[in-house]
């Protein structure tokens, strides 16, 4: 179980939460949600001990598990050892032992202690470690070899999953993780959530995967109105039960607001008259209306609309025998295919599969979006009548030029669109105001991808090819992107491992098996997974 009781954390004169009390108890499965900036992130932290709340009290079980976001903290030590770290008292009757073992001369101390040891380390399931790590790896899809290497010498990505397992080792009585699902492909995430809906525990999860918050969480703890309120089910169930909360709330600071408004006209009206008592009275009812203001909602929706300037041609695009090497190693071999106009077509497979290749092979000889550093190694591609495409690369942040403002930079993409319209479209992806005028150096993952779709809005492409576009998104986003998505008339060629963007945007599939093969399957994502079974 963890308690926490009157938490209260501010920035500044912005209050994330406020005398915050609630139970998470064991058995339950909850989901943290709340727009970006809400303050999950800083929640789970003062939860995990990490920070320190300004005010109130954290109680927390002897064996919690977190997912460590310091991906350098282990590099001097082997996958299968950062695993076992996240049971702390077996790794440290491990290293002592060890210790002990290295001496030269043993006392009768040092022998009565190892005794002790090894009661420590068969209690914490210590002689059967090394195998259920590696059972954890496996299901994350960190290959047998790459268990005893060093953390230092694996990639970015690998270095997550480990991380991730070594947060689920040991049978922690409490789990906590943040973004569980990040850089882990479809296969990885669904065992990932077959584990978790076997686990007893109390699990609190920050993700923006809508489908691993409805098929895993229990209750969920939004973050909202300057409080955390549980509901009972997960993501979808939230929305429904908090849309007639913050109706309720709502209609009350605007009952407020209004009545304030009467007060105020009433003593501009009245302020040099007669009725000074009368006056006086309202002033005051004015300043208690004001010092009890109800929190608002920090919710913000963007509104996502991808439209044509005209569409392609029937034949949008055609490839032959795609091939591309990484040094000696085959990533494509000769893969063949045909997109039609309309269609939507979902890239789906394990990591490194080959995925994003395909993205820069099909962009290699496109003016203005091809990769200086790609180079097709065999292979034609031809553009079909009138194709148009708009490109959300998987590194956002790499196509947005610094020594600009947002504005400025979003209005190289049509000079003749007036200031207006490029404000309206800003607001739409919620650069409200000023916001407007931010460095784009300064622009957070998040806020790039926001910029990215901007530009797809404004220049109105009628192919939209997307690597994994829900990076850095919050879920408002990535349900607006849906939506989005699905309304296009136009051509869509998607990378992605969200379960629901496959499942309710894609109308053909490309499946990456390994060893180059690629299943090109025309239809839905269930309907495939039906035949699958």
């Amino acid at each position: 179980m963890i308690s926490v009781s009157n938490v209260s954390m501010r920035y500044g004169s912005k209050i994330l939460f406020d005398e915050v009390s609630v139970t998470f108890t064991p058995g339950r499965r909850y989901g943290l949600t709340g727009p970006n900036g809400a303050g999950k992130s800083t929640f789970m932290k003062v939860l995990t001990g990490e920070i320190d709340a300004q005010k109130g009290n954290v109680v927390r079980p002897r064996k919690l598990g977190v997912l460590r976001q310091d991906q350098f903290a282990f590099d001097n030590y082997r996958a299968l050892d950062t695993v076992i770290m996240g049971n702390a008292p077996l790794w440290s009757a491990l290293e002592e032992r060890d210790r002990i073992y290295e001496k030269t001369d043993m006392t009768d101390e040092d022998g009565m202690r190892l005794g002790e040891l090894e009661g420590i380390i068969g209690d914490e399931d210590g002689y059967t470690a090394e195998a259920d790590a590696a059972v954890l790896l496996s299901g994350l899809d960190i290959p047998d070899d790459l268990h005893e290497r060093k953390m230092g010498e694996l990639q970015g990505g690998q270095k997550v999953r480990i991380l991730l397992a070594q947060a689920l080792f040991g049978k922690p009585q409490a789990l906590l993780l943040d973004e569980p699902t990040n850089y882990l492909d479809l296969d990885s995430i669904h065992w990932l959530q077959d584990f978790l809906q076997s686990y007893d525990g109390t699990l609190i999860a920050i993700s923006h995967d809508r489908h691993f918050l409805n098929s895993v969480t229990t209750h969920t703890a939004d973050i909202d109105y300057q409080t955390i309120i549980v509901y009972t089910g997960g993501y979808d169930d939230m929305v429904m039960a908090k849309t007639q909360v913050r109706s309720t709330l709502e209609q009350q600071n605007a009952q407020r607001d209004k009545k304030i408004a009467q007060l105020n006209e009433f003593i501009a009206r009245f302020a040099a008259g007669t009725r000074s008592s009368q006056v006086t009275s309202r002033r005051k009812e004015v300043e208690r209306l004001q010092t009890s203001d109800l929190a608002r909602s920090n919710i913000q929706r963007p509104f996502i609309k991808f439209d044509q300037i005209r569409p392609s041609g029937k034949h949008v695009l055609e490839f032959k025998s795609l091939t591309k090497f990484y040094s000696d190693v085959k990533v494509l071999d000769n893969f063949t295919a045909n997109v039609l106009r309309g269609e939507k077509v979902c890239l789906m497979g394990r990591n490194g599969a080959g995925k994003t290749t395909v993205l820069k092979s099909l962009l290699a000889n496109y003016p203005g979006l091809s990769d200086p550093e790609f180079t097709l190694d065999n292979g034609t591609v031809f553009w079909g009548h009138e194709a148009q495409v708009g490109y959300f690369p998987q590194d956002v942040g790499s196509t947005i030029e610094h020594g600009l403002t947002v504005s400025e930079w979003l209005h190289r993409f049509d000079p003749k669109a007036s200031t207006e319209e490029i404000r309206g479209i800003l607001g739409q992806m919620l650069f409200s105001g000023e916001e407007g005028q931010k460095p784009t150096k300064a622009l957070s993952g998040g806020e790039a991808a926001r910029l990215i779709f901007c530009k797809l809005i404004l220049t109105k492409p009628n192919i939209l090819i997307l690597d994994e576009p829900t990076n850095h998104l919050d879920l408002e986003s990535i349900n607006a992107l849906n939506v989005a998505l699905q309304r296009f008339e136009g051509t869509v060629l998607l990378v992605t491992h969200d379960h629901d963007l496959i499942d309710e945007v894609a109308t053909r599939l490309w499946i990456f098996k390994g060893d180059h093969e690629i299943e090109d399957y025309s239809g839905p994502y269930q309907e495939w997974k039906g035949k699958h079974a």
